[in-house]
């Protein structure tokens, strides 16, 4: 199966740059069948890339406001995308997997509850990212709690 991980946010916004630093650990991982986007906070300009790459699963993770503790990790049904405080996007997600979803039979978002969104990152959002990393290349993301 081929999957794509698109990483959401921005490099200097505090916890909201734990997707480029998901990137980043990722990015050593990739293979044949697995690839890695830094898409920071533009994700929107990806599209054709990520269709390019014709994959099965497409993973979008960022900072999001579940309004629980700093580094909480969540999956992020679809129907309540459209509800939650999702980084800063030209567009809004949900309009982005709308799209994406005539194209690729699964798509799950990962948000990850963010302490701070200036300065770095924290080393809760940090350690959150570092075992996330961890259950994506074990492909042990369905143990991850749903909203």
């Amino acid at each position: 199966m081929k999957t794509v991980v698109v990483c959401i946010g921005n490099p200097e916004g505090g916890d909201d740059a734990v997707g480029p630093y998901l990137a980043q650990q990722l990015t050593v991982h990739e293979t044949e069948n697995f690839s890695v986007i830094n898409a920071e906070t533009i994700p929107e300009n990806y599209t054709g890339v990520i269709k390019e790459h014709h994959p099965d699963q497409l993973i979008l993770i960022d900072a999001v406001n579940m309004h629980l503790p700093a580094g909480s990790l969540r999956k992020i049904p679809p129907n309540k995308i459209g509800s939650m405080h999702i980084s800063t996007h030209g567009i809004p997600l949900s309009v982005f997997i709308t799209y994406l979803q005539q194209y690729i039979p699964k798509i799950l978002v990962l948000g990850i509850q963010p302490k701070t969104m200036q300065g770095t990152l924290s080393s809760e959002i940090q350690h959150t990212a570092d075992r996330l990393v961890t259950l994506i290349i074990q492909h042990k993301i369905n143990n991850i709690k749903s909203l």
